[in-house]
């Protein structure tokens, strides 16, 4: 510490010297500073050239080691004045390998980096005196690993992103263990815990404690068997007493006495939190005082090489992602509103260029138009909603995961009267009078529950007060679209093909998303029908499914990819193109670059996705993508176009706003409340390289690296499931390929649909490397 103290005091002095000397003021100094200030003094090395150097830097902080192009490259050591300090290899200012990080408290991590992150093996230590060892991801435990805690116990098993997710045994330092699986941290799903004294109980768990089907045994042979739970008035079961049979049971033993007895001493220890990590890190700007520019500012970068545009006042304004979740689930649209207003408005500075930032305008309009009174289609939005209250509030019996087949025959659906007066099971309502039908109602009542929707904020979002929107113009199917007024979800009219297609394969379609959490296929909560009074007896079919992009950040660029070519690029002209427009494949110029866990993952999870499709006979899908770009890295000159989008304000005009650095993005994303929100295809951290095509004549569909990355958050999602290979798509398919290459047209045989998809999205996404 003391040697530490030193050079802090050394490097400080250094640095006020030498701030002066650049920015034109100076003063005199002690011989020992003058000494140190000759060091800078070097000679000139050739851009590229790896040469050993020993950097007093302008804030105070300290490095030695390798270096090149005014960046640490190889392996070094690096202080930071508040005692922090790494020290391994380096990539042109990243923490990238082998290293080590210490903290002045005690912690420390060895192990593997990556772009400043811990990530791969390594072995962190904490303060307190926790161990662990094991695999990481972007500084968060993830994948194997074993955690062994100051107090003595001891977890072994699977993680993710930072917390206990999957099978994991956990041992308690008095000798009691539990095995089985993990959920967000806390013991839930099917396990055993095993006492000291003998005592086992086996069965289901849920927020660390019994609750369902699961048996509790002594060693003498007793058992309780039954239904678990906290609250006395929901467990049921029987006791049976050593040496009894089934038919012996009774109830002479209160399971009440695990919980409050047994379960006592069995607290999982939480999770340790850091206030920094090296990603947080910034390095202070280097630059040589024969190169220095006397009117230049020295900035400050993160650990990864990106300049710190220094906002640490404005930076408070910025919402935390806690902030944010807790503003959207109380006060719904306008709240997020005010999220975009000031995470959109940010300007990110670019290493390469030292110029003019990155400008993203303030405010990106909301789509559609909102659905008032004396437009067209405002009593059909009132008997949506009506319809809606009615099937979703209805009582009935709570749902189970295991439906019976009958809840999927098509002829599952029930029609309800709603006259304007009001009936036995119906309001009164201001709207003329209709009929409403629900298709398979059980069935998507648990598709529901599968999906964690909750029923009082479902009506709240699509039946509140606030009023529906209307896209401006419909699909290329004929389908109009309208948006709930909080985004969260999407409501499409549908032709009677399409509901007949839905029907077929919705018992498939329920038992892929059952069998896989992750999957991409969209969403769907409901299947319903209006049918208007009078002579045109007019039907409205119409599904509704969950909004990818509803999100606190501002999506940026759209893309609907199919992998064909024909049709496959956008008519409007580049200064109509904005935030709302959806692009097509001939349009995209970007690699999707994302972690290996995760790339690995969609690799499975597109897969199955397209096995499932392929079987049902679908074709005409697409990958929906969305980019909110974070900010722009060292490689890159410029802002990728449709970036800049409109202000609702001002037309277009942008403004000056504070800067956000890649550090400050970090700590929001990297914030337990934000990665809480992040699974496959949802609010994923990723980045993206910019393609060019080759001018020869030819048709590209994938472009050519560059090596200008961005840093995003990516969203992605299957849409379109709904079109099968019927006589219309065969004939299409026959008429197309007389005129052109049968290859580059959508309507092909759904088999070869799903193998030309998957190639080209494998090609468009990649692994980071």
């Amino acid at each position: 510490m003391k040697a530490w103290e030193a050079t802090v005091r050394k490097t400080q002095a250094v640095a006020k010297k030498r701030a002066n000397t650049i920015f034109g003021t100076y003063a005199a100094a002690p011989n020992v500073e003058e000494e140190m200030i000759e060091d800078y003094e070097e000679e000139e090395h050739p851009s590229g050239e790896v040469y050993q150097a020993e950097r007093f830097l302008p804030n105070g902080d300290y490095y030695t080691g390798y270096w090149a192009d005014n960046f640490p490259h190889g392996t070094g050591k690096y202080w930071w004045t508040d005692g922090c300090m790494y020290v391994g290899e380096w990539f042109r200012g990243k923490t990238m390998g082998k290293g080590t990080f210490s903290w002045p408290s005690g912690a420390m991590y060895e192990g593997n980096f990556k772009s400043g992150f811990m990530d791969g093996e390594g072995t962190y230590s904490s303060s307190n005196g926790d161990t662990y060892r094991g695999s990481w991801m972007m500084n968060f435990k993830h994948g194997r690993g074993i955690k062994e805690y100051a107090n003595g116990d001891c977890y072994e098993g699977e993680w993710c992103r930072g917390l206990q997710e999957g099978q994991g045994k956990y041992q308690w330092k008095n000798g009691n263990y539990y095995v089985g699986e993990w959920k967000n941290g806390i013991i839930c799903g099917k396990g055993k815990l095993c006492w000291t004294n003998g005592n086992v109980y086996e069965g289901n768990w849920e927020d660390g404690l019994p609750k369902g089907n699961g048996t509790f045994k002594w060693p003498d042979g007793s058992l309780y068997s039954g239904n678990w739970s906290k609250d006395p008035k929901d467990q049921n079961g029987t006791y049976y007493p050593a040496g009894s049979t089934l038919l012996d049971g009774n109830l002479e033993w209160d399971p009440q006495e695990v919980y409050n007895v047994d379960l006592k001493d069995c607290k999982v220890c939480p999770s340790e939190k850091v206030s920094i990590l090296p990603s947080n890190k910034k390095l202070a700007m280097w630059r040589s005082t024969k190169a220095s520019d006397s009117s230049t500012r020295p900035r400050r970068m993160s650990v990864d090489g990106r300049i710190d545009a220094g906002i640490d006042k404005e930076f408070a304004r910025i919402p935390t992602p806690d902030a944010a979740a807790g503003r959207h689930s109380s006060a719904g649209t306008s709240d997020r509103n005010g999220m975009d207003e000031s995470f959109a408005g940010l300007q990110i500075e670019d290493v390469s260029t030292r110029g003019s930032p990155i400008r993203i305008p303030k405010v990106v309009k909301k789509q559609g138009e909102t659905i008032s009174k004396g437009h067209k289609n405002y009593e059909l939005m009132l008997n949506l909603q009506l319809g809606i209250r009615h099937s979703v509030g209805k009582p009935g019996p709570p749902p189970s995961l295991d439906l019976k087949p009958s809840a999927f025959d098509p002829k599952e659906k029930y029609w309800t009267r709603f006259p304007p007066e009001g009936s036995k099971n119906t309001p009164p309502h201001p709207s003329c009078e209709f009929r409403w039908k629900d298709y398979c109602p059980k069935v998507f009542r648990t598709l529901r529950l599968l999906f964690k929707v909750d029923p009082a904020d479902y009506m709240l979002s699509i039946c509140g007060n606030d009023a529906l929107r209307e896209l401006c113009s419909p699909g290329k199917s004929g389908s109009f679209f309208y948006l709930t007024n909080d985004d969260r979800y999407m409501i499409k009219t549908m032709k009677k093909a399409e509901v007949k297609v839905l029907l077929r394969m919705l018992n498939a379609y329920y038992n892929h998303v059952r069998a896989f959490e992750n999957t991409l296929v969209i969403k769907y909560f409901g299947l319903h029908c209006v049918r208007l009074n009078g002579p045109a007896q007019k039907k409205v079919r119409f599904i509704i499914m969950g909004n990818l992009f509803c999100t606190d950040y501002t999506i940026h660029r759209r893309y609907d990819l199919k992998g064909s070519t024909f049709g496959r690029i956008t008519d409007k002209p580049e200064s109509e193109i904005d935030a709302n427009t959806t692009l097509k494949d001939l349009d995209l110029d970007f690699i999707f670059r994302l972690q290996k866990n995760w790339f690995q993952e969609f690799r499975r999870q597109v897969d199955r996705d397209c096995e499932f499709l392929e079987q049902e006979r679908i074709m005409d899908y697409s990958l929906l993508v969305g980019l909110h770009f974070r900010e722009a890295t060292n490689s890159c000159d410029h802002t990728p176009p449709g970036c800049v989008t409109p202000t609702a304000d001002n037309g277009g005009a942008e403004e000056s706003l504070p800067r956000l650095s890649r550090a400050d993005m970090d700590q929001l994303l990297l914030d337990p409340a934000g990665w809480a929100s992040i699974r496959l295809g949802v609010n994923m951290p990723a980045k993206v390289e910019r393609t060019e095509r080759k001018n020869d004549g030819e048709i590209q569909l994938v472009g050519e690296p560059t090596g200008e990355y961005y840093d995003v958050i990516i969203f992605f999602s299957i849409i379109d499931i709904l079109q099968d290979y019927d006589i219309s798509k065969k004939l299409e398919h026959a008429y197309k390929s007389i005129q052109y290459d049968p290859t580059s047209i959508s309507a092909v045989d759904p088999k070869q649909y799903s193998r030309r998809f998957r190639d080209y999205i494998f090609k468009v996404f990649a692994e980071d490397i």
